[in-house]
């Protein structure tokens, strides 16, 4: 029989805030964290906005010493385990260290040290490119900088597979407690791609927003003037153990994970198929893993990521796999106030799912404002609300067709 796998743990770094609650609080109070871009000079750039993690100092978090071995995603990453493990009051001792792993995706790493070490090769030559420029920048050094700090010697590995990246650890990490390889995992994902190459990349794509004088009203999931989604950096943790260990050392237990599934979907590079084919299956297996009808799921957290095509074809899934039951379900996308935080987007929402069965509180899709023919479910548009929820369901789609969905159950004391 596989154990049970709870959550004890959630960190959150994000526009919203630098920290759990502050977060938590600002996405239910319904406030964007989208503004203008600081973070380089965007003259000429076609899309000036992003959710940048505003007044992030790294030295709360990292010697000063330690910096130029870690680019941004893996500072913001470390701020988030911190504030998860303080959640969970978790500490691993020696004696229990190889059955403590870390798995931490990001989409696409140290964006910004790439650039950076670029400049100075065309600047001054190969000498001038920094010792520390490969293991600050690529993307599995976020579970490895963790795993040193808290002496985790179990399992530990990173997804890079975009914008589902985070939702796939955290589901790996999942199935290895579940089979019995690890009792804990601490896992997400991070990304700060808010760089030139990561705005104007998108941007060449026409994949972004360029309501650049509203940037609080530019992302928009699934309302009808919704124009492209918006650059997002920080980070979102967990911490998983099994039932078992987590009420052994008297842990408060926010929500237990009880499904994930996976698929592909085998048709473009970047655009979904029509039929939210991929999309469909991907919940239709979640819920199979955690063993529950599509009645029973009170929350999803949507990718919703407020492009005209994305929205409309998740909507499309989202009544295929949950026919009849579609239309009384709650739907949110914190994208809304977050931006998407590509490859850090799983981790982020999944937390926010938790947090949501641990309140009974849906956080709302905020700048909903002129209804869309072809999204015409429930996206508990611009206010958070009260409800009995006892399934959360968090999805992720990232390019190449690969998605991920994970079920969240509400924690039950009784």
């Amino acid at each position: 029989m596989s154990r049970r796998v709870v959550v004890t743990g959630v960190g959150l770094v994000c526009a919203c805030g630098i920290g759990t609650e502050e977060s938590w609080t600002n996405l239910v109070a319904g406030r964007s964290g989208i503004n203008t871009i600081t973070h380089f000079d965007t003259t000429g750039f076609d899309c000036t906005i992003a959710g940048e993690v505003k007044n992030f100092d790294p030295l709360n978090w990292v010697e000063k010493k330690e910096l130029k071995k870690m680019a941004r995603f893996i500072q913001l990453a470390l701020a988030a385990v911190d504030l998860a493990v303080r959640m969970s009051d978790l500490k691993i001792s020696p004696e229990e260290s190889e059955n403590a792993g870390v798995y931490v995706g990001s989409g696409i790493g140290g964006f910004d040290v790439i650039e950076r070490e670029h400049k100075k090769l065309l600047d001054g030559g190969p000498n001038r490119i920094s010792p520390f420029f490969i293991p600050s920048a690529i993307v599995n050094l976020a579970s490895g900088q963790i795993s040193i700090r808290y002496g985790a010697k179990g399992p530990n590995s990173a997804t890079a597979t975009a914008c589902s990246a985070s939702a796939h650890a955290i589901g790996d990490s999942f199935k290895i407690i579940q089979r019995g390889d690890a009792d804990i995992m601490i896992c997400g994902g991070s990304e700060a791609s808010i760089t030139p190459m990561g705005i104007g990349g998108f941007g060449a794509m026409k994949a972004l927003s360029t309501r650049n004088d509203e940037p609080s009203r530019a992302s928009r999931p699934f309302d009808l003037n919704r124009d492209g989604f918006v650059v997002g950096e920080g980070s979102g943790i967990l911490i998983l153990e099994t039932l078992e260990r987590a009420e052994r050392r008297g842990a408060r237990i926010l929500a237990e994970i009880v499904g994930y599934g996976m698929s592909g979907d085998a048709y473009h590079i970047t655009q979904p198929a029509e039929n939210g084919d991929g999309a469909y299956r991907v919940m239709r297996k979640a819920l199979k893993d955690a063993k529950i009808e599509p009645q029973q799921v009170g929350y999803i957290n949507a990718h919703g990521t407020s492009t005209p095509l994305g929205d409309a074809i998740e909507t499309v899934a989202m009544k295929r796999a949950f026919g009849e039951f579609a239309a009384s379900m709650h739907i949110s996308s914190t994208k809304s106030m977050t931006g998407h935080l590509l490859g850090g987007a799983g981790g982020l929402e999944a937390g926010i799912s938790v947090l949501a069965l641990r309140d009974q509180t849906l956080p709302p899709t905020i700048n909903y404002e002129t209804p869309d023919p072809a999204c015409d479910l429930d996206y508990v548009p611009n206010k958070a609300r009260k409800a009995a929820v006892e399934y959360a369901l968090s999805n992720s789609f990232g390019f190449g067709g690969t998605n991920a969905a994970l079920v969240f159950k509400r924690w039950d004391k009784s």
